[in-house]
């Protein structure tokens, strides 16, 4: 060992000779000729290894070799740190793309790890460690470099190629070991550190991305993002905030009158957008998908006239009105419509409207069909429960019923010979309770040949009913008007104009059939006695309510010339007493059929009718939440206030969610009533009085 030490240091001669020349190729020769000799040594104090040391507990002679290796000549003075900066220095230019002597870094590390002796400490603590410091710092000024000269998709993809090149450089200079820990590195310099930069990057992050519906880029960040901790995080809530201002931004058209059905499908696109995204891009993860649950949760609940909203968007779908999509179209918007649905807390609110909505459109004939009316009838009931459509199922049947009074009041009149004097008269009966009628009946006094033909059907239905009762439901009525135009139908040049499919009797005289509410027929039908009248003479020959006769007359005489067939002087679109109404005889069209039961009917309520039905919900859910209360203390017969509200909330979340407050509010009020009372020895604990 002697000797070998004496060879050690003229092993280290040499290489301190080769500093500034062949430092590398002189060191690698030095350790290949150290290893023969050892190889020598080792084969001689065979016997020694074999016992001595073995019963000494001392290091055989190879590992002493390595170790005098690693102290005289690696370790020595200066030869450590050159050693380690010249590989540093390859290291540095071979990221750069020049060409090095990759063999002579790999023979290097390979030393390191030999020197070891059975571990890695001397690899980690001369090489490893140090290695990682200079390409923490390295990266630091490349991510620099990157984020200022490129978009965050080139930035992206040259960060998972610095990683790939990284992770070929480990498999063909260093120790494989090394992998792991230079690829933490690289995303914690080049991601962790700079995760907010890139996806709030102007014109190119990922808001950028998803406007511009770049999925394959969205891809590759979320790729790159979920290797590092909190990356998804961050882009879950860069997404979240581009979702809050796609909100903002419907909520202001909402604001500027756009119609609810372009507002519920400019919300169902943005929806598809998403989950395109989360598809194609998020490979459906489940944090992006919790993300995406929670914004549109908060989006549909913010606008307090979603569930009026989204109603009304059914309501254009399955009215017969809409053209252009088949079947399945259909379906598969209402499967969307029903996704938003499941967001909604007010669901009671939406079934209020939903029944408007649905009654209108049975009672007008204006329904698709009653197969997809039915269908989504059952998607509501999966959702919701029997409870939730009982009423609408309940409507169906009455216009089951109806159908068949109306088929034995017809084989009726022909058996008995009666007369309706040329009316044809569908009645609807429909069950109170059921469907959306008005405590208090407008009046309206319907013209005699309307009012004879109902008259004999009420004759008819009471002689089979006894004990019944029939109230007209002016307000959900409508009519088909034979009407006829006599006036000319020329233009102020004197040019004539086209009447298209209208009925041309005579050189002026055309021929119409309106589709008019009852509001409206009763007033056109005053104007076969006289030429005209005022606003003061036609309320008191109709008695219908001023608000209800303002808004037929401004449908007749205010609105689009194709559909105003009254004039009124003075021309303008308020109406007030003194106003007076004649038939508008120039009035033409090229449809012979004219709908102006769109004109009148309701799109989104007004702001005293928005308050009406929110105070009507306001008394329902006040019944709901008493009801739940009493159920609740009727089982339990003892609670404590908070454990009491919570089981409430539970209860009745999937209809809507009540407040605290508006709870204790019906406690005390079912404390008053004497359904419960609190403890003598804690008032926050409430007993059933039986």
């Amino acid at each position: 060992l002697n000797t070998s030490s004496t060879k050690e240091r003229a092993f280290r001669s040499n290489v301190l000779n080769s500093l500034k020349n062949n430092f590398l190729q002189t060191l690698d020769q030095a350790w290949d000729d150290h290893q023969k000799a050892i190889a020598t040594i080792t084969g001689v104090l065979q016997y020694m290894d074999r016992v001595y040391v073995e019963q000494n507990n001392v290091e055989n002679a190879r590992n002493l070799g390595r170790m005098l290796f690693r102290d005289e000549v690696v370790r020595y003075g200066c030869i450590r740190d050159h050693l380690r900066q010249i590989l540093f220095n390859m290291i540095t230019q071979d990221r750069k793309g020049e060409v090095v002597d990759r063999g002579a870094i790999r023979n290097a590390c390979k030393m390191f790890m030999t020197l070891g002796i059975e571990g890695r400490s001397v690899y980690e603590e001369d090489f490893e460690t140090p290695f990682l410091k200079m390409s923490a710092e390295f990266l630091q000024m490349e991510s620099q470099k990157l984020l200022a000269e490129n978009s965050a998709s080139v930035y992206i993809k040259k960060v998972e190629a610095r990683i790939n090149e990284e992770i070929e450089r480990v498999m063909h200079c260093l120790d494989e070991s090394t992998e792991e820990p230079i690829v933490k590195v690289v995303e914690r310099e080049l991601i962790s550190k700079h995760m907010k930069t890139i996806v709030e990057m102007e014109n190119s992050g990922l808001v950028h991305m998803l406007k511009s519906g770049k999925t394959d880029d969205l891809a590759f960040m979320y790729k790159l993002f979920s290797r590092v901790p909190n990356g998804l995080k961050t882009m879950c809530e860069c997404m979240s905030s581009y979702l809050r201002e796609q909100e903002k931004a419907l909520m202001a058209e909402e604001g500027e009158g756009k119609n609810p059905v372009d507002y519920i499908q400019g919300l169902l696109d943005l929806k598809s957008r998403i989950d395109q995204f989360l598809q194609e891009s998020f490979n459906n993860d489940g944090l992006f998908k919790q993300t995406i649950v929670g914004d549109f949760e908060h989006l549909i609940n913010l606008n307090s006239r979603s569930p009026e909203y989204l109603s009304l968007f059914i309501d254009d779908k399955l009215k017969k009105e809409v053209k252009g999509l088949t079947e399945q179209e259909v379906e598969s918007i209402l499967d969307k419509a029903m996704v938003l649905f499941r967001f909604m807390q007010e669901k009671d609110v939406f079934e209020r409207y939903y029944t408007e909505h649905l009654a209108r459109r049975l009672l007008t004939n204006k329904s698709v069909s009653d197969d997809y009316e039915k269908n989504m009838i059952s998607k509501l009931k999966t959702e919701c429960g029997c409870q939730f459509t009982y009423k609408f199922e309940c409507m169906f049947r009455d216009m089951s019923i109806s159908n068949t009074i109306m088929d034995d009041f017809r084989q009726h009149l022909q058996t008995t010979g009666v007369s309706l004097g040329g009316v044809d008269l569908t009645v609807r009966v429909l069950t109170t309770g059921y469907w959306p009628t008005q405590s208090v009946t407008p009046k309206c006094n319907i013209p005699p040949s309307p009012r004879h033909a109902f008259e004999v059907f009420r004759r008819f239905y009471l002689d089979r009913h006894s004990g019944r009762h029939l109230i007209l439901q002016h307000h959900m009525g409508s009519a088909d008007l034979n009407a006829t135009f006599y006036g000319p139908i020329k233009k102020e040049d004197g040019s004539e104009v086209g009447v298209g499919r209208a009925q041309v009797t005579g050189s002026n005289t055309r021929k119409h059939i309106l589709e008019v509410s009852t509001f409206q027929m009763t007033i056109l039908m005053l104007f076969n006695n006289r030429e005209k009248f005022t606003f003061e003479e036609i309320q008191q020959e109709t008695d219908i309510p001023e608000r209800e006769l303002v808004r037929a007359l401004q449908s007749l005489a205010c609105w689009k010339p194709t559909q105003r067939l009254l004039t009124k002087e003075p021309k303008s679109k308020e109406i007030e007493n003194g106003h007076v109404f004649t038939v508008n005889d120039h009035f033409t069209s090229k449809l012979h059929r004219i709908k102006l039961l769109m004109v009148v009917a309701k799109r989104k309520e007004t702001g005293p009718e928005l308050e009406k039905t929110r105070q009507k919900v306001d008394q329902d859910r006040k019944q709901e939440i008493e009801a739940a209360i009493t159920r609740i203390m009727k089982a339990r017969k003892k609670m404590q206030h908070n454990i009491l509200v919570a089981e409430v909330i539970q209860h009745l979340q999937a209809r809507f969610l009540p407040s605290p407050l508006v709870i204790k509010k019906c406690i005390e009020g079912l404390i008053e009533r004497e359904y419960l009372e609190r403890t003598t020895e804690d008032r926050n604990i409430y007993t059933y009085i039986q």
